[in-house]
């Protein structure tokens, strides 16, 4: 199974580490020679962006909402397991530019409709991937979509350390976004800080 992380931010880099040696990773941004550093430090290979994802059964766009919108309507997606980890956030951070009667994810879906999309790691913080390993092995990692898509998925959680909460079908990414939302309301305007996650318990 060949997983490519598209975009190397701090969401990109985090994740990319994270998954180092855990089965084939690619890495590739607009900055090949800064995809290239990165990959060679932590064992992975790296790409030009259309070669990683040919290459790839899971292809993980580590992008602003607008830039994975744009790759999705090129078609280079098609027959891909897609990873959404955007949230669709105004540019003045006051709140998402679109949600409740659609979600960033299922309009990448919509753009890209012969890939399976699914929406994931939309409700942390990069800093978390920077943390120990033993201390987010009970963060959740919310996942919307379809099944088999999600199980592909799954693994690929699992495998960067966190837990898997599993909310259905790709629309549950409109209420999704919004968590996300509340999050960086949480760590940023309330001074919360961004070593936090949501999770749900169960009493």
């Amino acid at each position: 199974m060949t997983t490519a992380i598209i975009g190397l931010g701090n969401m990109g880099s985090g994740l990319a580490r994270r998954l180092a040696g855990k089965g084939n990773l690619v890495l590739a941004a607009r900055n090949e020679a800064a995809a290239a550093t990165l990959a060679a430090e932590i064992g992975a290979t790296s790409a030009s962006i259309p070669a990683a994802i040919a290459g790839a059964d899971t292809v993980v766009l580590a992008l602003p909402y607008a830039s994975a919108l744009e790759l999705a309507k090129s078609g280079a997606l098609d027959g891909k397991v897609v990873v959404d980890i955007s949230n669709p956030i105004k540019p003045d951070f006051s709140g998402l530019s679109i949600g409740f009667e659609t979600s960033a994810a299922e309009e990448i879906q919509k753009a890209a409709p012969a890939a399976k999309v699914v929406k994931a790691f939309n409700t942390i913080f990069a800093g978390l991937f920077a943390a120990p390993k033993d201390d987010t092995a009970n963060v959740p990692v919310f996942l919307a979509g379809d099944d088999a898509a999600v199980a592909q998925v799954e693994t690929l959680v699992k495998n960067s350390g966190f837990a898997v909460e599993k909310t259905g079908a790709l629309d549950a990414a409109r209420l999704l976004e919004p968590v996300g939302m509340l999050n960086i309301r949480f760590g940023y305007g309330l001074g919360r800080g961004t070593a936090i996650a949501p999770a749900w318990l169960g009493l």
